[in-house]
């Protein structure tokens, strides 16, 4: 994918929002977070997370994981909801649910991952009306 055609896909338009992390020049992470579902399901965010491996174990996920909380908080939505956690991602499972979210139902077999193979997917999900 072209630097052009990978911005169309990860920028997130209004009213989603789409964050990178830095340090002095060197990219460390982004997020893209907004409305999970649009229409009646538009009161639930959802966020999506890449951090560079050169990066990880650094608070990067942390801090955009934070970030997008506190945005998804003060924009309204009453809770988070990712759709897709790979469940041999332990640091990511680790993470979400050291920041609250739970795993709500895993969906076998639904990632073909390039080392384990068919691993399944964590839909996982927290509340915002409480503190972060």
């Amino acid at each position: 994918m072209s630097s052009d055609e990978s911005r169309a896909v990860w920028t997130a338009e209004p009213p989603g929002r789409t964050v990178v992390a830095v340090d002095g020049g060197t990219l460390l992470g982004t997020a893209r977070m907004g409305p999970n579902r649009p229409g009646r399901g538009s009161h639930v965010a959802t966020a999506s997370f890449m951090v560079h491996p050169d990066h990880h174990g650094r608070g990067v996920g942390r801090r955009l994981g934070t970030d997008a909380l506190a945005w998804a908080r003060s924009a309204g939505y009453r809770s988070m909801q990712f759709n897709a956690v790979v469940e041999t991602n332990r640091a990511a499972v680790h993470l979400w649910q050291s920041l609250g979210f739970t795993i709500l139902a895993t969906v076998p077999e639904a990632f073909d991952h390039p080392e384990h193979g068919l691993v399944g997917l964590h839909v996982m999900h927290r509340r915002l009306d409480d503190a972060l």
